[in-house]
């Protein structure tokens, strides 16, 4: 079989979960097919790139479908199927099922419909965004869903799909790369006090990540309790500066050390600050999977996270960690979200009290790691969809 894989993000350029998926599912799936890989922005090794640079000076949204007909004109013929991840590559993935007369399957990392704040970033852009996504997962031989609250929110926003066609398989964690890493230089070069403890964040500064939340909780957390920020790359100026004005309003609340980050770390020195972190927060608004919390709990730290997508299938409440209701439904009530965020710090204040507790749940965590998240067993039920989507899409050519 030989498939080609389309994405917008591939090593070594990734900024979110999917190219992080991306990323380690394609050496595991070389091991059983061939691949050939291609992806957005400048050439690198292992793939062959596509400029989003036409139309020049075009909307992004219009840029991206730019590169995904070179993706389409630049598959090889050979192929036996297409696959696509987000809605940046899936028109890439639709035009080239169509022009090859190869099934394309689709992988769900996230729903336009379910990011009504993307309008802030792309304005009309997000109207061409979800169009894509639309048309491409209706025509999709097969859609993957990384969780089975993904898999519902698909069929919800969707419901033209044949739910025979919508597939669950989870992201995964590569537990030989995650794992506890107990040196001290990344953490005390970053200012950290390894006698406090300290709640650890990694993400981008969107809406999706509910980094703001985070920020105003943790002003109710206790006195000593340090806080870690990875966070950059905000979606828009406005989110930037909501972002900082409730930083500053934190830190000058604060006398335990408040750390923000803004670059982006390598990941080994991630992995050292999820490590030595008390415990991890996660308090996405909206969240399909989360591997970052996969890459916290391999570190062996538990998570605190909001009760959102499929986290719940990650997170096991009251053995890896704590999860805090959410219901998104309710963003725009501020004693709602008042109360998230008493409950977040709560849960949060509860795990650096009792640090045995959060020991136990740590082990417990990477133990599920390695057990149920393993990228070969993932590439296998990845094949397997292949196998169904040819055999599917030989069905309806007969």
């Amino acid at each position: 079989m030989k498939l080609a894989l389309l994405t917008r993000e591939y090593p070594p350029s990734i900024y979110g979960g999917a190219g992080v998926h991306v990323a380690q599912l394609v050496p595991q799936l070389r091991k059983l097919i061939d691949v050939e890989v291609h992806c957005m922005g400048e050439p690198r090794e292992g793939a062959t790139a596509h400029a989003e640079d036409f139309p020049e000076g075009a909307n992004a949204a219009l840029r991206v479908l730019g590169a995904d007909l070179s993706m389409a004109a630049a598959v090889s013929p050979d192929v036996d199927i297409v696959h696509s991840h987000t809605w940046y590559a899936n028109m890439g993935g639709l035009l080239t099922s169509l022009m090859l007369d190869v099934p394309h399957v689709v992988t769900s990392h996230s729903l336009e419909p379910h990011r009504p704040w993307k309008a802030e970033q792309l304005g009309g852009g997000y109207r061409v965004s979800s169009w894509a996504e639309k048309t491409a997962y209706e025509a999709a031989d097969a859609v993957i869903s990384v969780s089975e609250g993904m898999r519902r929110d698909v069929l919800a926003s969707y419901p033209d799909l044949d739910p025979a066609k919508v597939h669950v398989v989870r992201n995964g964690i590569d537990t030989d790369e995650f794992r506890p890493d107990h040196d001290t230089d990344v953490v005390t070069g970053l200012g950290i006090d390894l006698d406090r403890p300290s709640v650890a964040f990694v993400g981008r500064i969107t809406r999706q990540k509910g980094l703001v939340h985070l920020v105003r909780a943790a002003k109710q957390f206790d006195p000593d309790t340090q806080l870690v920020l990875l966070a950059g790359a905000p979606d828009t100026p406005e989110i930037a500066a909501e972002f900082e004005e409730a930083f500053a309003d934190l830190k000058a609340e604060r006398s335990a050390p408040v750390i923000w980050v803004q670059e982006m770390l390598p990941r080994a020195a991630v992995r050292q600050v999820l490590t030595h972190a008390t415990l991890f927060a996660c308090p996405s608004i909206y969240e399909p999977l989360g591997i970052v919390n996969l890459e916290a709990m391999a570190c062996e730290t538990p998570v605190v996270a909001s009760a959102v997508g499929g986290i719940p299938e990650v997170v096991v409440d009251g053995q890896t960690g704590y999860l805090v209701a959410y219901d998104p439904a309710k963003a725009g009530d501020p004693e709602f979200v008042a109360a998230f965020e008493a409950d977040f710090a709560a849960k949060v204040n509860e795990l650096t009290r009792t640090p045995e507790r959060a020991r136990e749940f740590g082990l417990a965590g990477r133990q599920r790691c390695i057990d149920e998240f393993s990228w070969a067993k993932i590439a296998q039920e990845t094949v397997d969809v292949y196998n169904a989507a040819i055999a599917s899409h030989a069905a309806k050519q007969a």
